[in-house]
């Protein structure tokens, strides 16, 4: 049994596939054997790559995007997420939600675990014709603490991911105005990197790993497997309904779609966050991206 060590941003629920590929043997049967561990703060994914701790980080592709020609040599070798799967949680009801009700309102969007909930939600205002810089977003603290200030009464919208969204509006805290992953279409959203030096040594179990989480994605999104067991036991402290809402949610509307990352969606979230002043050149797709063992890991699933 190879072994194959992720470090990863967070532990989330639109992580699911790896976590079905892991707990129901798909990995196994492939002769892979995946641990994963949650980073606190985020950037020990880097520090865990880099020492050799991790063979993988799992997080946006906007890290790799950033490093891109600098301090460090990163590449994408293939996707968990296919959409940005957050949502604008407003305080009141909105209808016919448009980008330009932004403008003159204060929107909290957590920004501990990256920079990407922001960007994207600019992107999409810019794309619209909605300057950014006519609302006033409260950022860069963590999802928690935004979320417990936007329920004693600050800002009118709050940006966050569908479970915590789910959440909220269970609690009659807020109402889930518009989600990301509906409006902003394919976008590379969560992405498997690696060290360009380790894409060799590594590549036998990057098939493998992509092999088990492709399968994960197609039993997910058709709705083959129960979930309900895995829900309780990765996340035993939130309410199952909460939990089956937000998952049914992410089987239909494209997050998990596909492991390849599109050269499109990759190309126009890469202008964004060079509008943003994120990344300082164009970056070719074939640059960011190694699809070598993805299409080996689609072969062998074909056979």
């Amino acid at each position: 049994m190879e072994c194959l060590a992720i470090s990863a941003t967070a532990h989330g629920l639109n992580y699911l596939p790896e976590y079905h590929a892991a707990s129901s043997g798909l990995f196994g049967k492939l002769g892979l054997e995946v641990t994963a561990r949650p980073r606190d703060p985020w950037t020990g994914v880097l520090d865990d790559l880099a020492d050799g701790a991790a063979d993988v980080a799992l997080g946006g592709l906007w890290v790799p995007a950033m490093y891109a020609g600098k301090a460090r040599d990163l590449v994408v070798v293939g996707q968990l997420n296919a959409r940005f799967p957050m949502v604008v949680v407003t305080r009141a009801s909105v209808a016919d939600f448009e980008w330009a009700w932004m403008t003159g309102r204060t929107v909290l969007v957590p920004g501990a675990g990256g920079t990407a909930p922001y960007e994207f939600t600019a992107g999409l205002m810019r794309e619209a014709g909605t300057p950014p810089a006519g609302t006033r977003f409260v950022r860069d603290l963590s999802s928690d603490m935004l979320t417990e200030l936007f329920v004693k009464g600050l800002g009118d919208a709050i940006l966050l991911d569908l479970l915590s969204a789910t959440r909220l509006e269970e609690r009659g805290a807020g109402n889930m105005t518009c989600r990301l992953a509906d409006v902003g279409g394919p976008m590379p959203n969560s992405v498997y990197y690696v060290r360009r030096d380790r894409l060799e040594p590594v590549h036998d179990r990057l098939v493998a790993l992509l092999a088990g989480v492709g399968t994960a994605m197609g039993q997910l999104t058709a709705g083959t497997v129960p979930v309900e067991g895995l829900l309780a036991r990765e996340w035993p402290d939130i309410g199952i309904g909460a939990l089956d809402r937000a998952a049914a949610e992410l089987m239909a509307n494209g997050t998990w779609s596909s492991n390849r990352v599109d050269p499109a969606a990759c190309a126009r979230w890469v202008a964004m966050l060079r509008t943003a002043g994120a990344v300082d050149r164009d970056i070719a797709y074939e640059e960011l991206v190694d699809n070598s063992a993805l299409d080996d890991a689609e072969l062998a699933q074909a056979r």
